[in-house]
């Protein structure tokens, strides 16, 4: 099958990715956004954005990320349904492998963003999807009555708590510090919620179970006392880990595994650009992504109209 010709392949339909393709289409790029999900990534699990500019009332992620795609496609970029799995050199253009075919571009941004980092302990892998999940907005309403536990101290975490007890009768948070990282407002809200206990400088260390969750094994970090807690579920927002693979033989990723951008999101390789939270310094926000997004765009844009491409 004969690659596909695009001027811009943008990887990742989150905020960032669907920015890209608003901005790269209204230059007059010919633009694929590739995503293996729906439209809004991993934003469509968020029960409600309230932090974005020109909603004051807020909307749920569910209707947002729709739109951001809807936006882009009216703008003339056209959406791909598959999975990235390389990013390479074919002379001065770009390709990206994908599990529908090879796509050849001019410029390519990397806008994959990052997966829920995992906490590395028995019983994680073998309880997801039976006890251990990364969504209180999908799996939430499965633990109606009973007591599930959050563990992470983030914006995430506490906002993802906050959502677990409109179905759940109590929310142990479990947080191996002393105090929350999340903003003011939803640490205030997390301390108000009569659902929900803070349970301080304690890590979980192993998940117990039978066919489901029943319970897990947790360790005080300052006591170093243990500790076993009967819980129906753990959800974990401890951090997220880039998805870079695709693209680490090609250009520059720090420690983590986050891509190495200048003020322009131009990677180590010209014509690779990295925008949104899979990018080293990221604030990981919806908003910093969306214009990051639009920085790439802009960038590759002039990238494109300053190389003089040979015909094809």
């Amino acid at each position: 099958m004969a690659a596909q010709d695009y001027d811009v392949a943008i990887v990742g339909g989150g905020p960032a990715g669907l920015t890209a393709g608003i901005y790269c289409s209204r230059y007059g790029l010919r633009t694929v956004i590739i995503e293996k999900m729906m439209g809004g990534a991993q934003v469509i699990n968020t029960e409600r954005i309230e932090n974005y500019p020109g909603l004051p009332n807020g909307i749920p992620g569910a209707e947002f990320g729709p739109m951001l795609q809807d936006h882009a496609m009216k703008a003339g970029a056209s959406v791909k349904l598959a999975e990235a799995s390389r990013v390479g050199l074919s002379g001065d253009h770009r390709t990206v492998s994908t599990d529908d075919g090879d796509i050849l571009a001019k410029a390519v941004i990397i806008a994959a963003g990052s997966s829920l980092r995992k906490l590395g302990i028995p019983g994680e892998d073998g309880y997801t999807g039976n006890g251990v999940s990364h969504c209180a907005t999908c799996d939430g309403p499965l633990f109606s009555g009973t007591v599930v536990g959050v563990v992470g101290g983030g914006d995430t975490a506490a906002d993802e708590a906050l959502t677990l007890t409109k179905y759940v009768e109590r929310v142990i948070l479990f947080h191996r510090r002393d105090r929350l990282r999340a903003q003011q407002v939803l640490q205030d809200r997390v301390r108000t919620n009569t659902k929900i206990e803070t349970v301080w400088n304690t890590e979980v260390r192993q998940i117990v179970g039978t066919n489901t969750v029943t319970s897990v094994q947790v360790r005080n970090v300052v006591t170093r006392l243990d500790n076993e807690v009967d819980l129906a579920g753990l959800f974990i927002y401890i951090g997220l880990e880039p998805n870079s693979a695709m693209v680490r033989e090609v250009v520059r990723v720090d420690r983590a595994g986050h891509i190495e951008v200048d003020a322009w999101m131009q990677t180590s390789r010209q014509g690779i650009f990295a925008a949104g939270d899979i990018r080293q310094g990221s604030a990981a926000q919806l908003i910093t992504s969306a214009g990051d997004g639009a920085t790439a765009a802009i960038a590759a844009h002039r990238y494109i109209a300053g190389v003089q491409w040979a015909r094809r």
